[in-house]
């Protein structure tokens, strides 16, 4: 579907409207700030936002959050996502989203009665999403995937709507991502990871994609756009630095690929 932006637009705010009154699950990406803030405009009864706090979650994001909140007047409530008191999800299966949703859709529903909503979109189908699982079992909706609106209308949308500090944020699936399947997730794992990759983007720029990714070996730092040749070996030596004063094994700084800490092996 290739409407115009008013019209995807539209169709947005007619769905938002029958959902209503909503609880609107905030992640701090730009998918669900995007939700947000559409809904919080333009329905008359205003939505409850829920920013779940956790190890998983970067600090950049609840501040994203928390800045937002205060501009446009939210109710927000920050609530524990519980996924670590899971075993399940701690022992990070090729489904660990599946209970990482399952615990966060779990305690929203504990504070409201309010239809919960989802920043999921159309791209998000095509993709191997166990978290999706999750919220169909309770009834989550996903006004972008009903309206047919991918990634690059949601960015257009942010935009309409004075986002610009926003929308063009790369992708941030949760920090736990990183670690590689079935290496237990552990808080202090996921504060290092936030940890470096903000220190890498002080260098490399806000927008820049930047994954720390923990896998069996050692520390993997996979960059969006790779550095030219003299600069290589400077970011290199910083993050092996990095590592080594943090206990970690450092093994490379490679490109990015989306997903490379993921092994989907369903057979056990």
């Amino acid at each position: 579907m290739n409407d115009a932006l008013p019209a995807v637009e539209q169709r947005l705010k007619d769905i938002l409207a029958a959902y209503s009154p909503l609880a609107i699950a905030v992640s701090g990406g730009v998918d669900s700030i995007t939700l947000a803030t559409v809904a919080h405009r333009v329905l008359p009864v205003a939505p409850l936002m829920v920013h779940a706090l956790s190890p998983a979650v970067p600090v950049a994001a609840s501040a994203r959050v928390r800045e937002l909140s205060e501009r446009e007047g939210w109710d927000l409530r920050e609530i524990g996502a519980g996924e670590f008191a899971d075993p399940d999800y701690r022992a990070n299966p090729y489904n660990r989203c599946y209970f990482c949703k399952s615990n966060l859709y779990r305690s929203i529903r504990s504070i409201t009665d309010r239809r919960i909503a989802s920043g999921a979109n159309l791209d998000d189908l095509s993709d191997y999403r166990p978290g999706l699982q999750a919220a169909a079992e309770r009834n989550v909706v996903h006004p972008f995937v009903d309206a047919a609106i991918d990634k690059v209308r949601i960015r257009q949308i942010a935009r309409v709507y004075a986002l610009h500090d926003y929308s063009d944020l790369p992708a941030q699936p949760c920090l736990a991502s990183r670690v590689e399947t079935g290496l237990p997730i552990r808080a202090d794992d996921l504060s290092f990871i936030d940890a470096f990759e903000s220190e890498l983007k002080q260098t490399l720029g806000e927008l820049s994609t930047v994954r720390v990714r923990i896998r069996k070996p050692g520390v993997y730092v996979e960059l969006g756009e790779m550095p030219d040749q003299e600069t290589a070996p400077i970011l290199e030596a910083r993050a092996r630095r990095f590592c080594e004063e943090a206990g970690y094994p450092f093994i490379a700084l490679t490109a990015y690929r989306q997903g490379s800490a993921f092994v989907n092996d369903k057979t056990t």
